[in-house]
């Protein structure tokens, strides 16, 4: 199977689902490289100059959406085509938002593996793809942060509906909702750290 240059880029932070989609593209004959967070890819990009990106979203250190815009932003990397996938941001707006960061296209988990695979081949022999031009900074930030604001909202109704039903389950079905409620507790935490270095990052942003 030909690629146009270098090898498929993974972003992905759990550990499973990595070892899938690794597993999956290596089975159909093409070349992968794994990163677990944005910081790793970015690293790995001015290496590998891969031929094609597909990241998760909700990663720790440097998340999807901000992973994109990097590659957006650095004339030398602009042009290599993303995919996303996620099981977080899968609100029409979180969607838009993507696409307006240049991915070609958003898939939902838990991933299809013939749609998984229609999609990257379609993604790698379909040409030069119209990439719109990056957002400035601001119009990122700006998006990003009413997407994290939005899914932290999400994320705290949810636990708290969670921690309530738990109150009035019987014990035998207490289990898998106590493992829901660590995830989910999980998922608040990584995006209100993202949510932090967001405003940091705005706040230095305003002194340059």
């Amino acid at each position: 199977m030909n690629i146009p240059y270098g090898p498929i880029l993974v972003v992905e932070d759990i550990p499973n689902v990595l070892e899938l989609l690794e597993v999956t593209l290596r089975f159909k004959g093409y070349p992968v490289v794994t990163a677990h967070n944005g910081q790793e890819a970015v690293e790995l990009i001015a290496k590998e100059r891969p031929a094609l990106v597909i990241t998760d979203i909700l990663m720790p250190k440097m998340d999807g959406y901000a992973l994109a815009q990097s590659i957006r932003i650095n004339p030398l990397t602009r042009h290599i085509p993303i995919i996303f996938l996620s099981a977080t941001y899968v609100t029409p707006e979180d969607k838009v938002f993507a696409l307006s960061l240049g991915a070609v296209r958003f898939l939902e988990k838990p991933v299809d593996t013939e749609e998984f695979l229609l999609t990257v081949a379609e993604t790698l022999t379909g040409g030069p793809t119209s990439i719109p031009e990056p957002l400035s900074q601001r119009e990122f930030y700006q998006g990003y942060r009413e997407r994290l604001e939005s899914k932290l909202r999400h994320k705290v109704t949810q636990i708290s509906r969670t921690e309530r039903l738990l109150q009035t389950l019987p014990d035998n079905q207490k289990p898998a909702f106590e493992v829901l409620l660590i995830e989910a507790r999980s998922h608040r935490d990584e995006i209100q750290r993202e949510l932090d270095e967001l405003f940091r990052l705005m706040e230095q942003n305003k002194k340059e």
